[in-house]
């Protein structure tokens, strides 16, 4: 009896051995099928990349000439474009390129399209002379050339991404025109790469790093170029071998400089040896080479001295590489994917992704909707959080037009008017004090305007006081002080997500996150690979595969999900960073860049001697306040430079002075929001001086001290 239940056993699992097999027969049979089929874009190999970029190019040629068209919706989704704020023209925002990729094919895009801010209007700009399409590339404002963008490299695939093209060609945009000119400078050129940054200083553009994917392995750049807008060609600098300089990367930050530039982190592939377990002959174990993905926190700042009167016309910059302290107070834990834009001497920073390998079929990831600021000269960052408006808006009512207007074009136009006020009471021998009861006389157009404006109805968009969902890779732009989040990149189990939204966030008064559109993406296309896994998931263990069915529909989010790697970018994060090799390298650090250091370090005022803002003071209030102390800052500025003030209109000298004070305003800024959340938190609202408050007597004495 026991013999017969064994026997019954064994053919029972001979039956499911049998019944594998077959399956997995299959399987190979539909794979082979597959791979041995034709049809263009199937295979990689058998994309001829070439023919289908002169396809491209014909198709580009058709236009006749530039047209500029209104559309219903934002472009389609993409990630790795490039987005920026117009130089030209202060209420328009450009993109350009970008890929899609929906889990079996992958499609670039090669227009233009302009966001109109006040009309809240997008428009598609096609022309016969504009680059291919491509994803990681890079441009950037022209510097002296501050009406020009320039644009380097960037990549192409086939569908499937199996084959990469890099491109190595140079354009420049006419923002204001839309045209495109492809630049062919005479000499040695960058070789052509994706992955890159470039920033302006004076009449240079500055091009460092990226990646280039060779036939079996990808090679990250290092190399320094400068191209020079005036004469028209590529530097690249002789640095001393001695010079301590960044490694190589791609994903970087690289932003502008009065003196040159600044980078900061970046990620890479570095060569790593590991043990090799048990599969070397005689058990022993042994080591072998690997590349271990890393996410560089280091800081350099990049001088440069343009040559001088005496030299030759076509002849370089001195550049040297000076390498900066870790910045204090960075992001933890470290995140790769982590994009900044430049405003006022800071860098703006949002999103990112931090990966912990633990396996070749999957790793552990936490992403990030984190907003921080990046003082350049302090080198310290500060988070940056949404904070509601305050009951009653501020001071003298703060409900008004004023404060209804958003960014920097309504605050300029109030400055504007506090200006022709006091200029106004001036010339009537009147005091500063008396400039709020003065009235302006304002322009016949600027009324016209202002009719027009309010002639169009903007539809209302949503406000809200959280961060747009967590990502990374998104693209950010400035305009007005204002931060316009773009797309970026998010994924959960095996599937990867393009956002296709678009934020804006005021900088001055972080007073929410509106929401200028966002549209849901649900077309990814499982491959067969993926199909093949959960089935052996499914044979494998019944109970194994209930649970990962619970953790699959798990809430969204939650703060670590589990994927696979993706196969697609070598320089995005899928390829995992491991937090353990963030930081080989000895940190050169001060008590004040100390790990350790406490909030209220880092909130801390420098006395630089300066008139400083107060918490929950706007730039009007503080220039208003301070008016008569920048004069005299400015005016023996002047006279130190040899300048006599009393050559300059009182116009000016108000204009200069106001300018100084919002530099000092903005660069106080991530301290000054500190102890105002930290007054909130406490229950206290705006701070004002005695000093300047006269009217309140006696008893003001008693009430400091309670």
């Amino acid at each position: 009896m026991a013999k017969d239940k064994k026997k019954a056993a064994g053919d029972s699992k001979a039956a499911k051995k049998a019944e594998k097999k077959q399956k997995q027969e299959k399987k190979a049979e539909k794979k082979a099928k597959v791979k041995s089929s034709k049809v263009d874009g199937s295979d990689a190999e058998d994309v001829d990349l070439d023919a289908v970029l002169e396809e491209y190019k014909k198709q580009q040629e058709a236009f006749v000439k530039i047209t500029e068209t209104a559309v219903d919706a934002p472009p389609r989704p993409r990630g790795h474009g490039c987005f920026m704020a117009s130089p030209s023209n202060s209420n328009q925002l450009l993109l350009f390129g970008g890929e899609y990729f929906n889990g079996a094919l992958a499609t670039f895009f090669n227009d233009l399209s302009v966001y109109y801010i006040d009309r809240d209007e997008w428009r598609c700009v096609t022309s016969p002379n504009a680059p291919l399409p491509r994803s990681g590339h890079a441009w950037c404002r022209g510097g002296n050339q501050a009406n020009y963008v320039y644009l380097f490299g960037g990549e192409f695939s086939s569908p499937k991404q199996g084959t990469f093209y890099h491109y190595n060609d140079f354009w420049r945009l006419e923002p204001a025109t839309r045209e495109w000119l492809r630049l062919e400078p005479k000499g040695k050129t960058p070789p052509a790469r994706s992955g890159h940054r470039m920033t302006y200083f004076k009449q240079y553009i500055v091009l460092f790093g990226g990646f280039q994917d060779l036939s079996n392995s990808t090679r990250y750049l290092a190399d320094l170029w400068l191209y020079d807008t005036v004469n028209f060609v590529w530097h690249s600098p002789v640095l001393p071998p001695a010079q301590l300089k960044p490694d190589p990367r791609s994903s970087f930050t690289l932003l502008p400089h009065d003196q040159g530039a600044v980078l900061y982190g970046g990620y890479s592939r570095v060569k790593a040896t590991v043990a090799a377990g048990k599969q070397t002959r005689g058990g022993g174990g042994g080591q072998k080479n690997v590349l271990k993905p890393m996410v560089h926190q280091d800081c350099f700042f990049l001088r440069i001295t343009p040559p001088g009167p005496d030299a030759p016309a076509n002849a370089p910059p001195t550049v040297r590489w000076e390498k900066r302290k870790k910045p204090a107070n960075t992001p933890n834990p470290t995140r790769a994917g982590a994009t900044m834009a430049f405003h006022k001497g800071r860098g703006i920073m949002f999103g990112g992704v931090h990966d912990v390998e633990e396996s070749e079929e999957g790793m552990e990831s936490e992403f990030f909707n984190q907003l921080f600021a990046w003082n350049v000269e302090r080198n310290r960052f500060f988070p940056l959080a949404l904070r509601k408006p305050r009951a009653g808006g501020g001071k003298k009512g703060g409900g008004g037009e004023q404060q209804q207007r958003g960014g920097r074009r309504g605050r300029a136009q109030a400055n504007e008017e506090e200006l022709l006020k006091q200029l106004a009471a001036l010339q009537a021998g009147g005091k500063l004090e008396d400039a709020e009861e003065m009235e302006i006389d304002r322009q016949p157009e600027d009324k016209e305007d202002e009719k027009e404006r309010e002639g169009k109805k903007i539809r209302e968009m949503p406000v809200s006081m959280e961060m747009p969902h967590q990502r990374f890779n998104a693209q950010l732009a400035v305009q007005d002080d204002v931060l316009y989040i773009y797309g970026g990149t998010f994924e959960k189990g095996d599937r990867e997500f393009t956002f296709d939204d678009m934020y804006a966030i005021d900088l001055g008064k972080m007073d929410g996150c509106k929401e200028i559109f966002s549209r849901p993406v649900e077309d990814w296309i499982a491959s067969d690979d993926e199909d093949d896994e959960w089935e052996e998931d499914d044979e494998d263990d019944e109970e194994d595969e209930d649970e990962e069915g619970d953790v699959e529909m798990a809430d969204e989010e939650d703060s670590k999900k589990k994927f696979a790697p993706s196969k697609r970018k070598k320089q995005q994060v899928d390829e995992a960073s491991n937090a353990d090799t963030e930081s080989t390298e000895p940190s050169v650090a001060s008590t004040e860049d100390d790990e350790g250091e406490t909030d209220t370090a880092a909130t801390s005022v420098v006395d630089d001697g300066l008139p400083h803002p107060r918490p929950f003071e706007s730039r009007r209030d503080f220039f208003q306040r301070t008016s008569n102390e920048w004069q005299e800052i400015l005016m023996t500025s002047l006279r130190w430079k040899g300048i006599k003030p009393e050559s300059l209109a009182v116009k000016e000298i108000k204009t200069k002075a106001f300018e100084m004070s919002e530099e000092k305003w903005w660069d106080c800024r991530e301290e000054i929001t500190a102890l105002e959340d930290e007054q909130e938190a406490a229950g206290i609202g705006e701070v004002v001086s005695l000093a300047d408050r006269a009217e309140v007597g006696g008893a003001s004495g008693g009430l400091r001290r309670r």
